[in-house]
């Protein structure tokens, strides 16, 4: 990155933005959630190595402070960037990327579950194209909110912020090591070699995961375009989270049936796909149990027919059942959350 006057005014708008937008959704989530997050939150802003144990006095300390700052923060506005000259609004990405391209600088600015806004700055590392969208790939972050999501689709573009993205890894790993269960995560660990060398194994697995992350987001590209603007619009019509779920669930499944899947088996890219089924769960896992039942086979066989077969099939059906949410929001919009929202519990002829 090169040095230039408008810097630190720039991270410190991005950063007050990025506390304005926590301390208005932050406790939201639930309260095991909030902790990982404010734990991984207090390790990027403090700089603590991911292998070193946090200080939990100086963390519950930090913590009652972040707490405080929001309370005064929840009313404000978000703040203008200045940027060569001018100001630029919080969710003007594409012109605020144009002008930091020649910086090396990244920003990403956009609306993520439930509404909430999430922003970050961070060092730009590349700049590409795939299938029609620009990919930014992010490194060193120099704000961000307090959950970092590792990979986005927004506004035409692909931004995977790989600070992010290793952070994220990490707390996967941590939270494994406590009971070490088997499954998927471990079968992934064992492919990286974690035992033998975790640094070393934790970059090799966040440069295969980008590439799966990145595949998802392109398949979300694809999901859109068969969708239309209408599945924008049902996602934005919703007021609970439940229908929200569900929703982004299926859509999930269909971006990862068009792109990520195809693309991983063809690949044979095992510690891609055992990773990708430790993180198959929830409402996804519950929608797709042919899936599930594809990757037990793989394991017990060897044989990729049985994901080829599941990914195909899903290809269709997912679609089909997009189809069936937008149908139910276009018949009565008034009725629809409550209708779509009920799914969660009995999904009925959407479980493939």
């Amino acid at each position: 990155m090169r040095p230039f006057p408008d810097f630190p005014q720039l991270v410190q708008s991005v950063q007050r933005n990025c506390d304005i937008a926590d301390a208005r959704h932050a406790r939201e989530t639930s309260l095991c959630n909030y902790l990982l997050d404010m734990r991984e939150f207090y390790r990027w802003e403090r700089e603590v190595p991911l292998a070193q144990p946090l200080p939990r006095k100086e963390l519950g300390s930090w913590i009652s402070q972040r707490e405080a700052l929001w309370d005064g923060l929840q009313d404000q506005a978000l703040e203008p960037l200045p940027l060569g000259g001018r100001n630029y609004e919080a969710f003007e990405v594409e012109a605020v990327n144009a002008a930091l391209a020649p910086q090396g600088l990244v920003y990403g600015g956009g609306y993520g579950r439930f509404g909430k806004p999430h922003f970050f700055l961070a060092q730009l590392e590349r700049r590409e194209q795939r299938q029609g969208l620009t990919l930014f790939v992010a490194g060193c972050e120099y704000a961000r909110d307090l959950s970092a999501p590792p990979a986005v689709l927004q506004g035409g573009a692909v931004f995977l912020r790989r600070d992010a993205l290793r952070r994220w890894l990490w707390d996967k790993i941590e939270i494994w090591g406590v009971r070490k269960a088997e499954g998927a995560l471990k079968s992934a660990l064992e492919f990286y070699g974690f035992a033998a060398d975790a640094e070393r194994a934790l970059e090799r697995m966040a440069d295969e995961q980008g590439e799966t992350l990145v595949l998802h987001e392109l398949g979300e590209a694809m999901a859109e375009g068969l969708l239309g603007p209408a599945w924008r619009e049902l996602i934005a019509s919703f007021t609970g989270r439940r229908a929200e779920i569900l929703a982004r669930a299926l859509r999930d499944n269909l971006a990862d049936c068009l792109s990520t899947l195809p693309r991983l088996i063809e690949c044979e890219a095992s510690g891609s796909i055992h990773f990708y089924f430790a993180n198959f769960e929830g409402v996804r896992e519950k929608l797709f149990p042919l899936l599930a039942q594809a990757y037990r086979s793989w394991r017990e066989t060897g044989s990729t027919a049985a994901l080829r077969e599941a990914a195909a099939a899903g290809s269709t059906h997912w679609r089909e059942a997009a189809g069936s949410l937008l149908r139910v929001h276009r018949g009565d919009p008034a009725a629809a959350e409550e209708t779509i929202a009920a799914w969660v519990e009995a999904p009925g002829a959407l479980v493939l």
